[in-house]
């Protein structure tokens, strides 16, 4: 999941990135992030979703934040904690949570389709910050929503509305979270993805308890295998990853996952699970990442000029 985020009020940072590590970083939320979209399919298998993703979210947390605390890096200030917490609640609770509720119902290649449109909403909600899009961005708004509108009105959305509705919540709390991520004092480095992983799979577990999940006796080895994924890479490594980028790149490149993710998704989920999607999902889908395409470059270009 990923959205066009704003500049930060902080300074910007002394030295660019090196290419290097911007292209691992890129590898991890284009291939990585597109592939835990079947790997959540997978854990919930066995797993209840508020659970799994509880479980996810506060293991990969606290195992980063003690290996950065035993590296020497300090803790979080009680401000940082805050600001953490609320992008966590965002972008975890919120957005993650709803996209893990959703699929329990929906194939994970069409969950990924679902949230490409993050960007989308995320031009309009800054527009009451810095000013309307400009017509290329109108544009690609114009050809983004109407894939939306074909996906939920004729496409395979159609049958699972309240799907439909959770990925809706699920793009606009990432969205603004991401947007927060730019504004906000947050911890250093690292140290920013635990406070925010730890903050939001506590949230989660509470969630959990709310509805009244518990935890499965004998989960099966191939849900605990996709969660350890989960775990690991999806959350250390390509949360971590979206931090460093939307921190350090253009909004264009930091986001761009946004229209490489579903294409990753869709070809794991036919390609390993069986998963098929109708042709008016499949011209949503290519009208849909246009309009992002469309958006984001033209985005880029004008924070460029």
């Amino acid at each position: 999941m990923g959205a066009a985020p704003q500049p930060r009020t902080t300074a910007p940072v002394a030295t660019p990135p090196s290419p290097s590590l911007v292209l691992l970083a890129l590898f991890a939320v284009w291939v990585i992030w597109g592939s835990t979209y079947l790997a959540i399919k997978l854990a919930l298998v066995s797993l209840p979703p508020f659970v799994m993703a509880g479980t996810r979210s506060l293991a990969a947390g606290a195992l980063l934040y003690g290996w950065l605390r035993l590296r020497g890096t300090p803790a979080p200030q009680p401000r940082q904690w805050r600001n953490a917490a609320v992008i966590g609640v965002l972008m975890l609770t919120l957005a993650n949570g709803a996209v893990v509720w959703a699929q329990g119902s929906i194939p994970s290649s069409l969950a990924a389709l679902g949230v490409a449109t993050t960007p989308l909403w995320v031009t309009l909600a800054t527009g009451f910050l810095e000013g309307w899009p400009k017509r290329a961005e109108w544009i690609g708004l114009a050809i983004g929503f109407a894939g939306v509108f074909l996906l939920n009105g004729d496409g395979d959305l159609r049958a699972t509305p309240a799907a439909a509705g959770a990925l809706l919540v699920a793009q606009l709390a990432w969205a603004t979270g991401a947007i927060l991520n730019r504004r906000l004092a947050l911890p250093h480095g690292l140290m920013a993805s635990a406070a925010q992983m730890l903050a939001g799979g506590a949230t989660l577990l509470v969630v959990a308890l709310l509805v009244g999940e518990s935890v499965p006796t004998r989960p099966t080895a191939g849900s605990l295998a996709a969660l350890a994924y989960l775990v690991v890479f999806g959350s250390i490594v390509a949360f971590s990853a979206f931090n460093f980028l939307i921190r350090n790149v253009s909004p264009a490149l930091a986001t761009s996952n946004a229209y490489v993710n579903p294409l990753v998704a869709v070809l794991l989920g036919v390609g390993l699970a069986g998963e098929r999607l109708g042709e008016t999902t499949l011209v949503a889908m290519a009208v849909i990442l246009s309009g992002v395409a469309i958006v984001l470059l033209a985005h880029d270009r004008a924070r460029a000029r």
